[in-house]
């Protein structure tokens, strides 16, 4: 398996100030970085390869920890084509690097149930995320009356990342937006949506019509692979929650 990890997201303002850096993937979490919780998590899963995408200061951080630093653009969707394109003949693992909660364990057991499908995504309920982290800022999406939190991982068998390429860039990118999901896979689950239809069921069925594989989503994942950091209010109950630990 490889592990692509896409960490080349700035951030500035209150955030910036609070990371100590406008590299979001270099926030210290402890004695680590956030880059480096990921890069932990997908060593310890048995990752052939990690390659990490990102300019100098996380060339200049990961050194020999990764097998490859991919030069960042500008454009996020690039980035994630050049993650993906790392998978040409062999499993992927594509994960965001700002997830201060991820654990090899976590990611374990996603693999596991996620294994065998084309492409897998981990769902934890709302019920789970709230217990993990309770006060939490909001992270859960509604859908068709079900409360979950979308995790910030993708697997994808071998060979599949490359020949969904164009369609994994978007779908990775709207990974967080059940809205943007519907949208591009099709008025029809639009529509869904819009009326408040729109079940987990209907969104694996349209992907397998679509773009002709088994797509999945793991239920019951781990809520440390669904809480990212995406605001100040993010990165501060993190910090607090570690200490709390």
């Amino acid at each position: 398996m490889i592990a692509a990890i896409t960490a080349g997201g700035r951030v500035a303002g209150d955030l910036a100030e609070a990371m100590g850096t406008s590299v979001k993937a270099l926030a210290p979490f402890g004695e680590r970085t956030l880059v480096d919780a990921a890069i932990d998590a997908a060593r310890a899963n048995g990752a052939r390869r990690v390659a990490v995408i990102g300019g100098d200061a996380i060339r200049d951080h990961c050194g020999a920890r990764v097998d490859d630093v991919i030069p960042e653009s500008a454009d996020g969707r690039e980035n994630i084509r050049k993650a993906i394109e790392r998978g040409a003949h062999e499993p992927l693992l594509l994960l965001a690097s700002d997830m201060p909660f991820v654990s090899a364990g976590a990611l374990a057991d996603f693999l596991e149930r996620g294994r065998g499908a084309d492409i897998a995504l981990p769902l934890a309920s709302a019920e789970a995320y709230l217990t993990a982290y309770p006060g939490a800022p909001p992270h859960l999406t509604n859908v068709g009356g079900e409360r979950v939190a979308n995790g910030s991982v993708v697997y994808f068998g071998p060979g599949v990342a490359p020949r969904v390429l164009d369609s994994a860039q978007a779908l990775f990118a709207a990974r967080k937006s059940l809205a943007r999901m519907a949208a591009l896979l099709g008025p029809a689950l639009l529509l869904r949506f819009a009326f408040r239809r729109l079940r987990i069921e209907h969104v694996e069925r349209r992907a397998h019509a679509v773009f002709g594989v088994d797509a999945r989503a793991v239920r019951d994942a781990s809520p440390a692979l669904c809480f990212d950091v995406d605001s100040i209010e993010d990165y501060r109950y993190a910090l607090e929650y570690r200490e709390r630990a």
